[in-house]
């Protein structure tokens, strides 16, 4: 999903930064114009040969874009056919002269009776735009119903209808657009939850306001560039004493091939030194697949404080287990002064004994988030950059929340969300992976809010070159290698 622009705004901002291009000079009916042009100009450039648009209207502005892109088309020599959900005596303002004014031309208008045109080439989504705040439902489903099972390329304006354009979230049932056009700024809600499934491609359309309008507004969040994870070179006389040392604390029974997973990402991401401390069962194996890791089996705490002691940065968790070996090791490092990135089953024994202690990650899936926070994983995902918000307030870390656009915050910086990554890392062991990435980098003297950016939007990116070949069937390993190629553009 291509991003144009890594500000994201909540849908009062775009509100806000319309009444600015308004109190500026430029009349709200000229707003409306540049917008139903810009979709229409999407429209045309994405589906060339549509000779049928089918529009289906609101109530509201979203429903005035859609008439003048209705009146777009028509000149353009095209049928439109505009099918009414809403009650057009609710239109004012801009989009009631839209819609009049529109009418006037010839546009075919007719009332939402749950049926699509047979011939229909092209849908355009203009029921609801951003102004949602309630589940839809009645006649409001019914169209989007519809919409989704037409079989027709879905073209969305502003924002998918049913869609929560500040979180993400799908309000009962949402349009699942082929493009979306959205104007003045990008919606928060877009890039990530249930937002990157309903959006489709994103064309940003900022209708040429003045550029003071921004100026006073702060984005809700923003998205991690490219630019950002581009490394800089390293000198010729670099050795590996300059690049950190990552211990890496996990692998209970049975579980030595997370711990392997999150050691190899480290190395593969620039770590001087790797060390892994884990069960003793494991260290032969290990050693065997990956003999540029040091390892060392441990049975008690008591064992890996002088591996502490020669650490630069911790990633604890992979594979560790929740019983007593996990626990007393958790204990011991979260009682030492280095950075810490705590992943999986860390953030799970944390859930159940909550400390604050400062100098850490935390990287959980919605799942680990919800028992961190004491909530419902569909309480997480209704609101992620809340909970990545409560959940920095409540253990004063930088926080990954992952899952399909990952947000990255930390204490006094605007979150910051990755656009990139693929279904197919939704299999286990990336998060093993993504945990050594982001200790490495921490190794390698980034800051943490910095280390977390980057290490989450390379490993993303990791995973989109992974996948070239199929998503289906991707594995965690399988970003290892990728992993040296994105850590090297």
């Amino acid at each position: 999903m291509p991003v144009f622009s890594q500000a994201l705004y909540t849908a009062a901002q775009v509100r806000e930064l319309d009444r600015h291009a308004i109190a500026q000079g430029i009349p709200a009916e000229e707003l409306m114009r540049r917008a139903g042009a810009a979709a229409w100009q999407t429209l045309a450039s994405h589906w060339p040969a549509a000779r049928h648009i089918v529009v289906f209207a609101g109530a509201g502005n979203n429903a005035g874009d859609g008439y003048v892109l209705a009146k777009e088309a028509l000149e353009a020599k095209r049928r439109v056919t505009v099918v009414n959900v809403g009650d057009t005596a609710k239109l004012s303002g801009a989009a009631a002269t839209a819609r009049a004014k529109y009418l006037a031309v010839g546009v075919q208008e007719r009332r939402f009776s749950g049926v699509l045109p047979d011939d229909a080439d092209v849908i355009v989504d203009a029921l609801l735009g951003t102004g949602l705040d309630r589940s839809l439902r009645d006649q409001w489903a019914e169209a989007v119903r519809l919409i989704n099972t037409g079989g027709k390329p879905v073209l969305a304006l502003d924002v998918p209808s049913g869609l929560n354009s500040d979180t993400g979230a799908v309000m009962g049932i949402a349009v699942q657009a082929t493009v979306t056009v959205t104007f003045i700024g990008m919606k928060a809600g877009m890039v990530t939850g249930e937002g990157p499934a309903c959006v489709g491609d994103i064309v940003l359309a900022a209708l040429d306001i003045f550029p003071q309008a921004y100026t006073d507004i702060i984005p809700a969040a923003r998205c991690i560039g490219e630019a950002e994870t581009r490394l800089p070179r390293r000198a010729r006389s670099a050795h590996k004493g300059r690049f950190g040392h990552v211990l890496v604390i996990g692998g209970d029974h049975g579980m030595g091939g997370a711990v392997r997973l999150t050691a190899e990402a480290a190395l593969r991401s620039g770590a001087g030194l790797v060390t892994v401390a884990t069960r003793p069962a494991h260290v032969a194996s290990l050693l065997a697949g990956l003999p540029e890791a040091m390892v060392h089996g441990l049975e008690t705490a008591a064992e890996v404080l002088p591996l502490i002691t020669q650490a630069t940065v911790i990633a604890i968790g992979p594979g560790l287990g929740q019983d007593d070996w996990g626990r007393m090791l958790l204990a011991r490092a979260l009682d030492t002064p280095l950075p810490l990135v705590a992943d999986a089953d860390a953030l799970n024994l944390l859930a159940a004994h909550p400390i604050v202690r400062g100098q850490w990650v935390l990287t959980p899936h919605p799942g680990e988030a919800g028992r961190l926070l004491k909530q419902t994983t569909d309480t997480i995902q209704e609101d992620r950059y809340r909970a990545a918000v409560q959940l920095v307030e409540q253990f004063h870390a930088v926080v990954v929340l992952k899952g399909a656009g990952s947000i990255v915050a930390a204490a006094d910086e605007t979150p910051a969300v990755c656009t990139y990554g693929n279904p197919g890392m939704a299999a286990p062991g990336m998060g093993d992976v993504l945990t050594g990435v982001i200790a490495a980098l921490i190794a390698q003297g980034f800051a943490l809010p910095e280390a977390a950016r980057i290490g989450v939007a390379l490993h993303a990116l990791a995973g989109d070159r992974a996948a070239q070949s199929g998503e289906r069937g991707l594995m965690a390993r399988d970003l290892i290698g990728a992993l040296r190629q994105v850590m090297n553009r």
